[in-house]
C-alpha cells in the first residue's frame, strides 16, 4: 500500500469526523496520534496549519477536516454518504462557524472570558433548527446517515457533555435521539480506540482496525 499517514487526536470533533470517513470509505492510512501539549516535529512539518486532522498522501497533504472526508469518500462511498441535497454546505457553515464559535465561549468561558448561559442559548438556536429538520425521521437527510450528519455529530456531542444533564432535558426529542444513535452506533465505537502518542521509530498503527491491510484500497 503507497504510503498514507493521518495525523489525529481521539478527543478533537474535526479528527472524529475525519476518522469516521476514512472508516466509511476503507481509505486505510497509518494512523499517528498527536499530543496536541507536544506535537511531534514530523506533524508540524507535515501540517500547514500545525492542526488535526491531517492526512499525508503521497502528491499532496490536506489539513482541513472536511477536505479530508470529501477526499475518501470521492474515492469511495459505499455508504452513500455524498448523496445529499446542497443544502447540507450550509448546515456545516453553520457548525464550524457560529454554532462552533458559541460552543467554545460556552464550554471554554474562563478562557474566553465570555457569558457561558448567553453563548449556551446562541449555540441552542442552531439545535433547535436541526430537531425541527429531524422531525419523525432518524437521520438529517432521511433514513440513512450521510456526510452532514457525520461531520455535525461530533460537536453536538462535545456541547452535549459540557452540562449532560441540562442538555437531557431539553424539549428536542429529535436531535437528542439523533445523537443517542450517533454516540452508540458500531461507526462511533470504532473510531474511539484509545492509541498511544506517535513518536518516530513507532511500529505503524493501520486505520481503518478492522481491515485487511494487504488488500488494496481506494
Amino acid at each position: 500500500m503507497t504510503a498514507r499517514i493521518l495525523y489525529s487526536f481521539r478527543r478533537c470533533p474535526y479528527a472524529m469526523r475525519a476518522r469516521l470517513a476514512v472508516q466509511s470509505a476503507g481509505f486505510v492510512c497509518e494512523l499517528r496520534e498527536v499530543l496536541l501539549r507536544d506535537k511531534a516535529l514530523e506533524f508540524l512539518e507535515a501540517s500547514p496549519s500545525g492542526t488535526v486532522p491531517c492526512l499525508v498522501l503521497p502528491d499532496q497533504t490536506i489539513d482541513e477536516s472536511l477536505d479530508i472526508m470529501l477526499h475518501v469518500l470521492g474515492q469511495n462511498d459505499p455508504d452513500y454518504w455524498l448523496d445529499m441535497p446542497d443544502t447540507w454546505h450550509d448546515l456545516i457553515a453553520m457548525t464550524d462557524g457560529p454554532f462552533k464559535l458559541a460552543l467554545d465561549r460556552y464550554k471554554y468561558a474562563t478562557r474566553h472570558d465570555s457569558d457561558p448561559m448567553a453563548e449556551r442559548e446562541k449555540a441552542s438556536g442552531f439545535l433547535r433548527d436541526l430537531d425541527r429538520m429531524l422531525g419523525d425521521q432518524p437521520f438529517l437527510y432521511g433514513q440513512s446517515p450521510r456526510l452532514a450528519d457525520m461531520a455535525i455529530a461530533p460537536f453536538v456531542r462535545q456541547f452535549a457533555n459540557t452540562d449532560r444533564s441540562w442538555f437531557g432535558a431539553q424539549p428536542w426529542p429529535h436531535l437528542i435521539g439523533w445523537l443517542d444513535r450517533f454516540v452508540t452506533s458500531a461507526a462511533f465505537g470504532a473510531i474511539m480506540g484509545k492509541y498511544p502518542k506517535w513518536a518516530a521509530g513507532d511500529a505503524p498503527t493501520f486505520f481503518p482496525a478492522t481491515m485487511d491491510t494487504t488488500r488494496p484500497s481506494p
